[in-house]
């Protein structure tokens, strides 16, 4: 049997996290193992727990969902990769989140089944934006020098399944439907992602997006 992914909540508000809580714990491959209300209170409860995934708020008292995210990613004894969950949709946040180290943004307006996409993609080690934000990570960090933006380099070379892989990735493509679209495995398509981003220096997918765009990558 898989062993399900491990999920830390963190919200200010208990309504919030027991409906996000319900949720996440109705599918079978996802246990939510601890709750946080503040920042601070997330720091000792994902130290506690050791979760795959956490699940952040933005704006909570004591210290906000991004300082979180920066400590919590910046600590080498943990393994969690951060989901931002929140109610802004703004790309400064947005950027500041990815910045800090966060896997994925959602507003909390989003579908109950991208909350489990995103919170599956991340602990599978993929990145996941909410679609309504993805617009914005793009323009801001093309569009400006924001901390996600890799730094301008020459194309490193790719081999052509690469250069599809990452065009498929800067439409928004998960691992699955770029599977489908190429017509081959999953595994196949995660191996590719993996080398591209290698070759690229590059941290995760949303860097891969942005650079695809600065690129003219894109397909």
């Amino acid at each position: 049997m898989t062993t399900p992914v491990r999920v830390v909540l963190v919200d200010d508000q208990a309504l919030l996290r027991a409906g996000i809580g319900t949720i996440l714990s109705a599918h079978p491959a996802i246990e939510v193992v601890g709750e946080a209300s503040t920042g601070a209170q997330a720091l000792d409860v994902v130290r506690a727990t050791r979760p795959d995934v956490v699940c952040m708020d933005v704006q909570m008292p004591d210290m906000d969902g991004l300082e979180a995210t920066r400590r919590i990613v910046a600590d080498e004894a943990l393994t969690a990769a951060v989901v931002v969950l929140t109610t802004f949709n703004r790309d400064d946040y947005l950027v500041e989140a990815l910045h800090a180290g966060a896997v994925g943004y959602l507003l909390k307006t989003s579908r109950p089944e991208q909350l489990t996409e995103a919170v599956l993609s991340a602990a599978a080690g993929e990145g996941l934006l909410s679609p309504e934000v993805t617009r914005a990570v793009i323009a801001r960090a093309v569009s400006e020098r924001a901390p996600t933006r890799p730094a301008a380099q020459p194309v490193v070379p790719l081999t052509e399944r690469e250069q599809e892989v990452l065009a498929l990735v800067a439409r928004g493509l998960n691992n699955d439907e770029i599977a489908a679209d190429l017509v081959v495995s999953r595994a196949t398509v995660k191996t590719h992602v993996s080398n591209l981003l290698a070759k690229l220096g590059l941290r995760d997918r949303v860097q891969a997006v942005v650079y695809a765009h600065e690129h003219g990558l894109t397909g």
